[in-house]
């Protein structure tokens, strides 16, 4: 006879403590099985060694012990989504699936798939609020339009917020209602095809002089500041009601607003998923990119002779991480001097960044680029020379990763900054028909 169960998918949500959708499930009457699917159609466009994936599975073993204490574990599963709900189906009388929604172009898909498939079983699916304090369109202009400026969204947002939407899900008081048994299925990192990265990914920092100094220190790559809270929510190891609780504390709220972007971008998303692929003002789709495969190479590398850029994209490629200054200006360099495509540089970010999130690329890149919401001007380009001037002025963080700079072997600039200005003002006038 098949046991009768709920099942709690975990996704973006990898904790078992203020989980809406686990507490949900584990209220009723009914033994919850938690499970995790490592989505194929995911794994199998990703490099071999990457350190997310490694990091998803540490995740998941921690999970699995907790859950152990209790008789119970955490069932993992490689393959499709659409298969697993279909073996499990099979393999248990299963009454409902509780789930944490997810907002992106392939995870809606992917859910409305797996709707269909378990409404054909009569099997409830019932998706809850977790990553974010306001989604979708819960934070809109009066009229009910979304916001494509963050300024009155930002205000908009705080004026919406209590302390309410920071409450906390004791998920973790009701684990003793989840299913027990001897044995549940796993899968190791080579059972996928997959090895561990020598590079891991940093834990986060969220203690008060972070955040209090978190405007003065941001700007300065050389200066340690940052929270390194980007993985952890996006795979939700920390909970979002946690970290906007801590930062409403503060006097200083530069450090909440950068949460409310990342609100805002999720949103501008959601609302607009073509922007995954085209630009979010249409005409900048008109410009002609150079797209020259031997400077893009140079640019990944960190091979272009501008020592500030360089130095960013190599801690990029050794560390998964880079500074947000820095980000800025490696995204316009690529874009503005070289007129390569923002969607080879957004496409390079998603592989190599460990805090990859896909909304949050692809507007920070459109705004690097002009074509987004709320973006810097098509005018505004980035003086590769004068941001040392200005945000490393003793060259800290450009001798940590170039060393080199001042050496015979370091390339001469691969473009000349002022040579590089017109031609991207020429090209961009053309394509806005600005001439």
């Amino acid at each position: 006879m098949k046991k009768t169960v709920s099942l709690f998918w975990f996704r973006r949500d990898l904790r078992l403590h203020d989980n809406h959708g686990l507490y949900e499930a584990l209220k009723h009457n009914t033994d919850v099985l938690p499970i995790f699917i490592f989505d194929s159609s995911i794994l199998d466009s990703l490099p071999k060694n990457d350190a997310r994936v490694e990091f998803i599975h540490e995740q998941l073993t921690t999970i699995d012990n907790s859950l152990k204490k209790h008789g119970s574990g955490l069932s993992v599963y490689h393959g499709t989504p659409e298969n697993i709900f279909e073996q499990l189906t099979i393999e248990y009388n299963v009454k409902t699936v509780h789930y944490n929604r997810d907002y992106e172009p392939y995870a809606l898909s992917r859910d409305q798939i797996i709707s269909d498939l378990l409404s054909t079983k009569l099997i409830e699916f019932k998706s809850f609020k977790d990553q974010v304090i306001f989604e979708q369109n819960e934070i809109t202009k009066d009229d009910g339009l979304p916001y494509k400026v963050y300024t009155p969204f930002s205000k908009k947002w705080l004026a919406a917020f209590n302390a309410d939407h920071c409450s906390a899900f004791k998920s973790e008081a009701l684990l003793r209602n989840t299913y027990k048994s001897d044995s549940f299925p796993w899968e190791d990192l080579k059972s996928m095809g997959f090895e561990p990265n020598p590079v891991k990914i940093a834990p986060y920092r969220v203690e008060s002089s972070i955040i209090e100094n978190y405007e003065a220190t941001r700007n300065f790559p050389a200066v340690d500041g940052t929270s390194k809270l980007g993985p952890h929510l996006r795979f939700g190891t920390v909970s979002v009601r946690e970290i906007v609780s801590k930062a409403i504390q503060h006097s200083n709220n530069t450090f909440l607003k950068e949460l409310i972007w990342r609100e805002f971008f999720m949103q501008i998303l959601w609302h607009f998923p073509h922007t995954v692929t085209k630009s979010f003002k249409p005409q900048y789709d008109a410009i002609k990119w150079r797209n020259d495969p031997e400077e893009y190479k140079k640019w990944c590398d960190g091979n272009t002779g501008y020592p500030l850029v360089d130095a960013g994209m190599r801690e990029l490629n050794q560390t998964g991480f880079m500074h947000n200054r820095v980000r800025m200006l490696v995204g316009s360099f690529l874009c503005k001097h070289l007129l390569i495509d923002w969607r080879l540089g957004e496409a390079y970010f998603a592989e190599k960044l460990h805090d990859f999130e896909l909304s949050s690329n692809v507007s920070n890149w459109q705004w690097v680029a002009g074509c987004g919401v709320d973006a810097a001007p098509y005018f505004r380009i980035f003086n590769p020379t004068t941001q040392v001037t200005n945000f490393d002025k003793e060259h800290t963080y450009i001798k940590k990763w170039v060393p080199d700079y001042q050496e015979l072997t370091y390339p001469t600039p691969m473009v000349d900054h002022k040579f590089a200005r017109e031609r991207c003002l020429s090209t961009y006038k053309e394509a806005l028909g600005k001439n």
